[in-house]
């Protein structure tokens, strides 16, 4: 029986492979029980739900949580570091490595695509011909809800993705980005430490800078 190892070796290139294979989808529909049994869970059934998302995902880091449903297309190509957060209908298209760092956050709806097909018709009448660019996504970034983030894009740490966004290039760490497509519209300033929303002010505690709650984080 081929292992997940061994397919995800397989994944691992830089070239137009097929997606197919017997041994792909021997290894994908075990794969695809576990997100279906995650999917089925109670809300009551946090446990299984941490276990399942250990065993299913490349890594799953400590605290870390996701709301079903989720899809993946492998999900044993997607990395968590710890105490990340996503909300209902995360969708990784993961033939392609996705990285995602500690305490990062992901809004309701948002995708995350490494893999695609090519402009050739020639060669996409076929179907299964494609080709994977990881994604990596750094420590701290929140993406807003309905977000997209294309195939080898690198978003750095603490960066905030806008509600919507498409994102085809590389974002760089500590700014503000969003739109179609997303750009830097500006760095995390000042104000950012001042309001939270428009006009809203932060207010003991959440005024300290740095912040520090009470638990470890």
């Amino acid at each position: 029986m081929t292992s997940r190892e061994e397919i995800k070796a397989l994944l691992d290139t830089d070239q137009i492979y097929i997606a197919d294979t017997p041994e792909m989808k021997q290894v994908q529909d075990a794969q695809q029980d576990l997100v279906f049994e995650f999917n089925a869970c109670r809300p009551s059934q946090a446990e299984k739900k941490r276990d399942l998302c250990k065993e299913m995902f490349g890594s799953f880091g400590e605290g870390s949580w996701i709301e079903g449903p989720v899809r993946a297309n492998w999900a044993c190509n997607t990395y968590w570091g710890s105490k990340c957060y996503a909300n209902f209908n995360l969708v990784l298209v993961d033939d392609g490595r996705i990285d995602i760092g500690d305490h990062t956050m992901f809004g309701p709806n948002v995708t995350i695509v490494t893999t695609g097909h090519t402009i050739r018709p020639d060669i996409r009448v076929y179907g299964t011909p494609q080709f994977s660019v990881p994604v990596s996504i750094g420590r701290n970034v929140w993406i807003g809800a309905g977000a997209i983030v294309m195939p080898g894009v690198t978003i750095g740490d603490n960066t905030v993705i806008g509600a919507g966004s498409l994102v085809t290039k590389d974002i760089p760490s500590d700014v503000v980005a969003y739109g179609h497509p997303c750009k830097v519209v500006r760095p995390i300033n000042d104000h950012d430490y001042e309001y939270f929303w428009r006009d809203r002010r932060y207010q003991a505690p959440y005024d300290a800078r740095p912040f520090r709650m009470d638990q470890e984080g």
